[in-house]
């Protein structure tokens, strides 16, 4: 019997492993995880062993110590205007506050002490600028940790608090069962494990197990939204005036034909665009390196369309599996498209990405049309966006632009939860972006931080 056990492996996990074994190492914790440590995971996209992608049975992209974050460029957004949805349960001065104590552990691991602001006076113009064409520069302080730097301080975390916490790598629980004294955890290879306390912070690949697995337990949930979009690249002068002053731009934009919300979402300077598998879906995304010698010519963003359902559909993560599926089958992956062609009309072929003046960082992403996979109303919402976007950086709207589709990001059903992140069942807690209650690093760390003190004061 485990004093606490925690599902999931990504940074909510990590960091409610980090602060228990701080807070109590007398405690045993067990953390459960169905990908590899961080010294396993290797894509073999990324390791250029493959050109695409071969759907590997656990992906090493999404899963394993440091969850879908451990590959990601480590941006630490300071902020409660996005990233998640944890004031529904906190007050804003709380999540700011695991917000700052998440970063002061990622800074005694490696993180670096740069930060970028909306604050300065070269961003209040910005911001000033933006609002004159109708685009809301959201407010925050942004770290940018580096792909590769990120990795380090992965390592870095994991190698500190596997002295104090039992992981168990490639390992999946199939199901979950209430029990006297906690809870029992059946595993799809070896014995069960039992917990008095439980932490359920499946990621976003395990958002749709997690689903069914409150379903299966009679527990609430609550839709949450699916963001369907695509990835733009252009060249790195085209923000480089923006970029220079926040690093990552959240603007907003609400289109004048259908009065839908369009935000730019992951931006990357002299970045990468990659794909990443999720449970078989191949989408899309980007990355951006520290290190100047690892940097490209462009900058990568995502377009994204929020869309937000009602009952009686409860399913917002299939619905953007789907979506992503279609891009898929067209392509068998990413598919790629010149700005141009779409607004005209024409399908993008390898001759005439041949002919683009900004070359592709994925290589691996097959010339389409994106008119065939996306639905029309995100389409044209993207389209009105992009226009915004060219009035203050000339050049988004240049016809090479490219798009790549699809780009979804997954936010599970939310389970209802208490103010302190406890499921209808006792001490059964959820977290992060899997559990629907964040959708960022920096608020998935604030969650496990938050649920670790929960059981901290319980114990006392």
């Amino acid at each position: 019997m485990f004093d606490v056990a925690i599902i999931g492996c990504g940074t909510a996990g990590i960091f409610a492993g980090y602060e228990l074994s701080r807070l109590h190492p007398e405690l045993s914790v067990v953390n459960l995880e169905q990908g590899g440590d961080i010294y396993a995971r290797s894509c073999p996209i990324v390791a250029k062993k493959v050109k695409s992608c071969i759907n590997c049975k656990i992906c090493d992209t999404m899963c394993g110590f440091g969850g879908a974050g451990a590959f990601s460029d480590g941006k630490y957004n300071f902020t409660t205007e996005f990233g998640g949805w944890l004031t529904d349960y906190l007050s804003d001065e709380e999540v700011m506050e695991l917000i700052e104590y998440v970063d002061t552990v990622n800074m005694k691991f490696g993180a670096t002490d740069k930060v970028f602001s909306t604050e300065t006076a070269e961003a209040k113009e910005l911001e000033r600028k933006a609002l004159g064409f109708d685009l809301h520069l959201l407010q925050a302080r942004c770290k940018h940790l580096g792909t590769e730097n990120n990795l380090k301080i992965l390592a870095n975390i994991y190698e500190d608090v596997r002295k104090r916490v039992e992981y168990r790598f490639h390992t999946c629980v199939t199901k979950i069962e209430q029990a006297d004294e906690g809870y029992v955890l059946h595993l799809e290879q070896g014995e069960p494990v039992r917990c008095k306390y439980l932490i359920a912070a499946p990621g976003r690949s395990g958002a749709e197990w997690f689903s069914d697995i409150c379903r299966g337990l009679g527990l609430g949930l609550i839709n949450n939204q699916v963001d369907i979009g695509v990835r733009v690249e252009l060249p790195a002068a085209v923000f480089e005036h923006i970029t220079d002053v926040v690093y990552e731009s959240k603007l907003v934009y609400r289109t004048k034909q259908y009065g839908d919300s369009v935000r730019t979402f992951c931006m990357n300077p002299y970045g990468h665009v990659v794909a990443e598998n999720v449970e078989g879906i191949n989408t899309v995304n980007g990355h951006s390196y520290s290190d100047p010698s690892l940097r490209s010519k462009n900058t990568n963003f995502a377009l994204l369309v929020s869309n937000r359902f009602t009952q009686p559909f409860d399913q917002p993560y299939r619905y953007g599996k789907h979506i992503a599926s279609l891009s898929n089958m067209l392509a068998g992956g990413i598919l790629v498209q010149r700005f141009g062609d779409l607004v005209k009309g024409a399908r993008t072929n390898e001759h005439r990405l041949g002919k683009s003046t900004v070359r592709p960082t994925l290589t691996a992403a097959v010339p389409g049309d994106l008119s065939l996979a996306l639905p029309k109303r995100q389409l044209d919402n993207i389209i009105e966006m992009i226009y915004a976007l060219d009035k203050i950086a000339p050049g988004t709207a240049n016809y090479d632009t490219l798009l790549y589709g699809a780009e979804v990001k997954f936010y599970s059903s939310r389970i209802e939860m208490s103010n302190e992140l406890e499921t209808a069942m006792p001490n059964f807690f959820a977290i992060g972006d899997g559990a629907g209650a964040t959708r960022g690093l920096a608020q998935a760390g604030a969650s496990g931080v938050k649920v670790a003190r929960v059981i901290d004061r319980r114990l006392r």
